[in-house]
């Protein structure tokens, strides 16, 4: 279509237990390629539902013109079947019916005119090198980027002129991430349809024309790439702080004049008294004038309560604007004891459930340390960090560990979900009084809300802040800190004060991630690559 369009008109959205997300959202969405950014909890995936139509606002209403397709990363990870994660299968399971023989109507009314999905299906599939791959077959079979690739041909298939994606690049490796890019250049250049992408991956972002952030006071437009965006911010940033501080100042002066007016007006009122009595006036016109005079006090005092009001409504106004802008804090950690020591050391080992060369390791880690583990998805990287966890034993070959290690699996496994978070970082950290716990989790963004329900039901990037608070603010904190695609899940803020944090942590820093400019952020010392002759360690 060539006036695609996504309009919100006034919409609301309140959650099943009373807590509103947002409110009164006016935006479109036109075919220019778009990225939609926001932190952790905000209401992005929510949003993203109501746009395609799977929920409905409280108020307001969503337009469209055109047939949206939406696809989250849990459709990718929870689809049985290719034909499922193509969205095709409803359509393909009535075909089958009628077949076998079926007249139900509704069979028809769902296959609608697309009497050859299947074959276009098995074509498509052919023409992205999947050929091999059969309609029926188990998603588990495919790789991360082969997954996205089945997703992406299920939204031409069905047509759809309006694509959204909710992190489409979690979990691929960097040939895959490649391929999806290229593939979204064509959907949005090539074929001109609407892209809408949820993404805290910069080198995705860094591809779309235009950049929306939905914040808790609404969502705001930007014209260019992230960088361009990012840049932006910092100015609006700067400049709503001065109007914070302009706004506090202007009050401080009005308050003072208003002191000033009340003091002038007690003074008249205390005059007033004084010369009544010295003029030995009547009790009659003494009471009419001390009922003037209070008359008059009464509405300074109502005017300056007014005033008050106004000035402290603006002040309120300028910290709101801010509030949603503040980073994150996170501590320093404390230093490393000992200096420069070996903290892990393999010699020969081979790793399980990896075939081939990549399956055989030999290195050395020590203190200090930042390695970055660079490779294609099955090649082991995940399975190498469990080893040097002690999670997993080697085939072959030794692996000799020294010191406490934090690994940080991608599902973080070692968060209980029917635990609190901040029962696990008093079992962490049995040294620090609660107040100091409960402090140090506020300045990550973990309310003392979150703090008090279950791990399990919070969002993916608040149960990894959680997970690195217990690793990294542990007594004592661990010599080695082994992550597992870190960014995967935090908002763009939470990654910037990941890496700072980050480049303070003075033990051995192992980290694995498919995301260059993460990466780039966290003054790596070395690569260890994974390549067909097997790993290497190389310095940056």
């Amino acid at each position: 279509m060539t006036n695609t369009f996504l309009t919100l008109q006034g919409v609301s959205l309140v959650l099943p237990h009373g807590k509103t997300l947002f409110t009164q959202l006016d935006a479109q969405f036109d075919a220019r390629p778009t990225g939609l950014v926001g932190r952790n909890g905000v209401g992005k995936s929510l949003l993203a539902q109501m746009l395609a139509g799977q929920i409905q606002p409280s108020a307001g209403q969503v337009l469209s013109a055109g047939r949206v397709h939406y696809l989250s990363q849990q459709a990718i990870t929870e689809s049985a079947t290719v034909a499922a994660l193509a969205g095709v299968q409803p359509t393909l399971d009535a075909l089958r019916r009628i077949e076998a023989g079926s007249t139900d109507v509704a069979d028809f009314e769902a296959v609608g005119d697309r009497w050859d999905l299947q074959q276009r299906l098995q074509d498509a599939l052919q023409a992205q090198g999947l050929g091999h791959v059969g309609i029926d077959a188990p998603v588990s079979e495919l790789s991360g980027g082969q997954a996205m690739r089945v997703a992406l041909m299920g939204a031409l298939l069905l047509d759809a002129d309006f694509l959204i994606l909710d992190e489409p690049s979690n979990h691929l490796d960097r040939p895959s991430r490649a391929a999806l890019l290229a593939q979204l250049r064509q959907w949005s250049q090539d074929w001109g349809k609407g892209l809408l992408v949820i993404s805290h991956d910069r080198q995705l972002l860094n591809t779309m024309e235009r950049m929306v952030e939905l914040t808790s006071l609404g969502l705001s437009s930007w014209g260019g790439n992230y960088d361009f965006y990012e840049q932006a911010k910092v100015q609006q940033v700067e400049n709503m702080a001065e109007q914070l501080q302009q706004a506090k100042l202007e009050r401080k002066r009005q308050q003072h004049v208003l002191r000033e007016q009340q003091e002038r007006q007690q003074k008249r009122e205390a005059r007033g008294r004084l010369q009544g009595q010295e003029a030995n006036q009547a009790k009659i016109l003494l009471d009419r004038q001390k009922e003037r005079s209070q008359g008059s006090a009464g509405k300074l005092a109502l005017q300056q309560q007014a005033q008050r009001e106004q000035l402290n409504a603006r002040v309120r106004e300028a910290a709101a604007q801010l509030e949603d802008e503040q980073a994150i804090v996170l501590h320093a950690l404390p230093p490393m004891a000992g200096g420069v020591r070996t903290v892990a050391e393999l010699d020969g080992v081979r790793l399980p459930f990896v075939q081939a060369s990549e399956a055989r390791v030999s290195m050395r880690l020590e203190s200090g340390q930042r390695v970055g583990v660079l490779g294609p998805n099955g090649c082991g990287k995940s399975t190498l960090l469990k080893l040097l966890a002690g999670r997993l034993a080697p085939l072959e070959g030794s692996c000799r560990r020294v010191g406490h290690s934090a690994y940080l699996d991608q599902q973080l496994d070692q968060l209980p979900p029917d635990r609190t978070v901040l029962e696990l970082m008093q079992e962490a950290n049995a040294a620090l009084p609660e107040a100091a716990l409960r402090m140090r989790l506020a300045q990550l963004g973990l309310t003392a809300q979150k703090l008090a329900q279950p791990s399990g039901s919070l969002s993916g990037g608040e149960r990894l802040k959680a997970a690195l608070a217990c690793a990294l603010y542990a007594d004592p904190p661990a010599q080695m800190l082994l992550l597992d695609e870190p960014s995967n899940h935090l908002d763009l803020v939470s990654q910037k004060a990941l890496q700072q944090m980050l480049a303070g942590y003075q033990g051995c820093l192992v980290v694995v991630s498919h995301d260059d400019a993460f990466l780039q952020q966290l003054l790596l010392s070395h690569h260890l690559v994974c390549a067909e002759e097997g790993w290497k360690m190389e310095a940056c």
